[in-house]
C-alpha cells in the first residue's frame, strides 16, 4: 500500500515528522525572516504596497480591518507580508525535502508522493485560511446587522451591501481554487491506486493463490483510494484548522468570563472545545470498538460466497446448494451482528451530533444575558468553536470511514504477507485451508 507509492515508507514517515518539526520550529524562531529582511532590506509596508498597489487598490480587493484592528478582512489577507513569506518558506522547505529523497532513494512515484502530498497540504492550508478570513468578516457584519435592527440609523443599506461585496470578493475566487483542489486530489489518489496496482500485478505469481486476489487488486485498491481521499484529507484539514483557529478561539475567550456550573477557568472556549472533543471521541471509540473486526470478516464471507458462485459458472461440481446455503448463512449471521453493533453505535453518534449543535450556546448563555458580547462576536465565537471542536473530533466524525479503511487495510496487509512470506491472519488462514469460514 505504501511501499508502492512512497520511498522506504517507515523511514520516509519519520523524516516527514522530523523535517516538519525542524521547519516549524525554525519558522517560529523567525530565523529565515530575519535573514531575508536583512539580505534584501525589505520593509513590510513597502512589500504590501508593492503587492496590492496602494491603499485604493487594497480597499477594492477587500482590505479592511476588524473592529479591534487585529486582522485584515478580504483578499488582502493573502498578500500580507507574513502570508507571502510563509508561502516562500513552505516552497523552499518542500524543495529541500524533495531534493534529499530524490538523491537518497529515487522512486518511480516520487513526484506525486512527495510533491503531490506537499501540494495537497498547502491547498488545505489555503482553504482553512479562507475560513479564518470569513470568520473575521462575520464580526463586523453581524455587529452592523445588530445596529441596523436597533433602528437608530447608524448603519445604512450601503454599509451592508459593502459587507456582502467583500464576502463575494473573498468567496467567488475561492470557488475556482476549491474546484482545482478537488481535481488535483482525485488525480493524486488515482496515481496512488495506479502505484498499488502496478506493485501487486508485478507480483501476481506470488499472490494468485490468496483467496479473492483479483478482488483485492481491483476493488480494495479502489476503495482504499476513495476512503483515503475522505479520511486523509479530513485529517490534514483538521490539523490545519487547529493551527489556524486555536489562536482565534484563544483571543475570543477574553469575552467569556463564566461558564455554567464550572465558573471561571483559563481560556474557557479552548478548554471547553478540548473536553467536549475528548468526551465525544472516547464515547464513539468505545461504542464502535467491535466494528472494524466485523467489517473485515464481512468482506471475507462475502468474498467466499462470491468465489463459489464464480467457480460454479465453469464447473458443475462447484456451487452446490448445501455449500451455497452454508456460505450465505455466514454472510447473513455476520451482517446481523454488524447491524446490532451499528445500532447502538449510531444511537450514541446521533446523540453527540445533536448535542453538538447546542453545546456552545449552553455555555454562552451567562455571557449573552450579561450583555458583554455583541451579535458579531457571538457569531465569531460559535463559528470558531465549531471549527476547533470539529477538528478535535476527527476520530469521532470519521469513525465509520476509519472502520472501513481499517478493514481494507487488513485485507491488503494480509495480501502483502504472501509476498514477503509473513504469516496470514487467522481468518485468512481459515480461507486458504478450507475456502469457507465457519462462523464461530
Amino acid at each position: 500500500m505504501f511501499e508502492s507509492f512512497f520511498p522506504k515508507p517507515k523511514l520516509f514517515l519519520i523524516s516527514v515528522v522530523v523535517w516538519t518539526i525542524v521547519s516549524v520550529g525554525y519558522w517560529y524562531l523567525e530565523g529565515l525572516l530575519l535573514f531575508l529582511f536583512g539580505l534584501f532590506n525589505i520593509d513590510n509596508n513597502d512589500l504590501l504596497n508593492l503587492i496590492v498597489g496602494g491603499k485604493n487598490l487594497g480597499k477594492f480587493i477587500g482590505l479592511s480591518a476588524s473592529e479591534e484592528g487585529s486582522s485584515v478582512i478580504g483578499l488582502a489577507y493573502f498578500v500580507t507580508p507574513e502570508f507571502i513569506w510563509f508561502d516562500i518558506y513552505y516552497i523552499l522547505a518542500t524543495l529541500i525535502f524533495f531534493g534529499f529523497w530524490s538523491y537518497y532513494c529515487p522512486h518511480k512515484w516520487q513526484n506525486w508522493s512527495i510533491l503531490g502530498s506537499s501540494f495537497l497540504i498547502f491547498f488545505t492550508y489555503l482553504s482553512v485560511q479562507v475560513s479564518v478570513v470569513i470568520n473575521a468578516w462575520y464580526g463586523p457584519f453581524y455587529n452592523d446587522i445588530q445596529k441596523a435592527l436597533g433602528g437608530g440609523g447608524e448603519v445604512t443599506a450601503k454599509d451592508l451591501y459593502d459587507h456582502l461585496l467583500i464576502f463575494a470578493i473573498i468567496v467567488f475566487p475561492y470557488l475556482f481554487f476549491a474546484s482545482f483542489k478537488i481535481f488535483f486530489n482525485q488525480h493524486y489518489l488515482f496515481r496512488w491506486r495506479n502505484a498499488m496496482n502496478d506493485f501487486y500485478t508485478e507480483r501476481w505469481s506470488q499472490l494468485r493463490h490468496v483467496e479473492g486476489a483479483s478482488q483485492r487488486i481491483q476493488e480494495d485498491t479502489k476503495q482504499f483510494s476513495r476512503i483515503m481521499k475522505n479520511v486523509g484529507i479530513y485529517m490534514v484539514d483538521s490539523v490545519m484548522t487547529l493551527i489556524a483557529f486555536m489562536p482565534v478561539l484563544t483571543a475570543l475567550s477574553i469575552h467569556v468570563k463564566d461558564l455554567p456550573l464550572i465558573g471561571q477557568i483559563p481560556n474557557p472556549l479552548v478548554t471547553l472545545a478540548i473536553l467536549w472533543a475528548v468526551f465525544a471521541t472516547v464515547l464513539l471509540l468505545v461504542a464502535g470498538i467491535k466494528l472494524p473486526g466485523l467489517e473485515f470478516r464481512n468482506e471475507r464471507v462475502e468474498a467466499a460466497f462470491r468465489k463459489e458462485l464464480v467457480l460454479g459458472e465453469d464447473s458443475q461440481e462447484k456451487a452446490e446448494l448445501p455449500t451455497l446455503v452454508h456460505l450465505f448463512n455466514n454472510v447473513r449471521r455476520n451482517y446481523f451482528r454488524l447491524y446490532f453493533h451499528y445500532a447502538y453505535f449510531n444511537l450514541f453518534r446521533y446523540f453527540y451530533i445533536q448535542t453538538d449543535n447546542i453545546i456552545i450556546y449552553i455555555f454562552l448563555i451567562p455571557t449573552i444575558v450579561s450583555g458583554r458580547i455583541t451579535l458579531g462576536i457571538m457569531t465569531q465565537i460559535t463559528r470558531a468553536f465549531s471549527q476547533v471542536a470539529n477538528a478535535f473530533q476527527f476520530l469521532a466524525n470519521s469513525w465509520p470511514s476509519i472502520i472501513e479503511l481499517m478493514s481494507i487495510y487488513k485485507r491488503l496487509q494480509a495480501f502483502e504477507k504472501s509476498i514477503y512470506g509473513g504469516n496470514l491472519s487467522k481468518i485468512d488462514q481459515e480461507f486458504v485451508k478450507n475456502e469457507t469460514v465457519d462462523d464461530k
